[in-house]
């Protein structure tokens, strides 16, 4: 039983977090850490390779903390790093490990990573590797050769609701839908009342959107932020409360956490390794942990 769509198809406000994978074979400490979320979150999404870099295969690890932890994930897959054979064999290899939930992704430019001697495949983009898990999903490989059983994988996609063009942003979120994404996680939000904003223009699609949230750590972090990420815009009185008191980052995701409540599917959090700031926001929208 997928239990994350079973909560967004019941309308449930759902708690997702990002975790860290391990650099090496060794995943004992980053299982450990992850061991804390259980009973705060209702998954925990697993990067491929994020910005480039090595890390450990995230459908590996999505099965290990599923089997060993019991929490839900949801793992990344990117086009980058295989071709369209290689992505449809990493889905069927995902399903068969019991790995229900994925977020797609075209993915980062492998120069920008710790191997930049790679190549970037990208057969396909994220709309494209969407229609391909949609058709697993309906029995078939994306050439039409029918498959042995189908998959069921709940597909996400990734959205940016301040994107300065939002009329761009909806009709690619739309094409996403179409491609057969059901939820999307978004960028950092930091401006609830803008995001509001969105999700109202936006109007009812049928899909689940859980809203970013990332605590800043810094107001240096915050005025980077400002300037070099496109579509990130933290409102100045975020940025004079950041720089009065620069470890009040966690109380400004808390208090975003709670505006949202009234009006998003959920909250994902892009904690950046603290896992205690998952933990404190959970608690402040009444979750325990066990």
């Amino acid at each position: 039983m997928n239990k994350l769509q079973d909560k967004l198809h019941k309308g449930e406000f759902v708690i997702t977090a990002e975790v860290e994978s391990p650099k090496g074979p060794d995943f004992g400490d980053e299982l450990e850490k992850i061991k804390k979320l259980r009973g705060y979150v209702d998954a925990v999404n697993i990067c491929d390779n994020p910005m480039a870099n090595l890390r450990m295969s995230p459908i590996a690890l999505s099965h290990i903390i599923h089997e060993q932890l019991g929490i839900d994930t949801i793992f990344h897959l990117t086009c980058r790093d295989r071709n369209l054979l290689g992505l449809q064999s990493e889905l069927l290899g995902a399903w068969a490990l019991g790995i229900t939930n994925i977020l797609t992704l075209t993915g980062d430019d492998p120069k920008r990573g710790d191997n930049p001697s790679s190549t970037g495949v990208y057969d396909c983009d994220s709309i494209g590797l969407a229609k391909i898990a949609c058709s697993l999903n309906n029995g078939f490989d994306i050439s039409g050769n029918e498959l042995n059983a189908k998959t069921g994988f709940l597909i996400g996609g990734v959205l940016n609701p301040l994107n300065p063009d939002i009329d761009l942003e909806i009709d690619k979120m739309k094409r996403k839908i179409d491609a057969g994404v059901a939820f999307f996680q978004t960028q950092p939000v930091y401006d609830v009342d803008a995001y509001r904003r969105f999700i109202d223009k936006v109007g009812n699609l049928g899909v689940k959107i859980i809203m970013g949230i990332m605590p800043l750590k810094s107001y240096k972090m915050a005025v980077h932020f400002n300037e070099k990420v496109p579509g990130v815009k933290i409102p100045e009185n975020i940025l004079s409360q950041l720089k009065a008191d620069p470890t009040c980052g966690v109380k400004i995701a808390v208090e975003i956490a709670t505006k949202a409540r009234d009006f998003a599917d959920g909250i994902h959090v892009m904690p950046l390794g603290r896992l205690s700031a998952v933990i404190e926001i959970a608690r402040e929208l009444g979750r325990g942990g066990r």
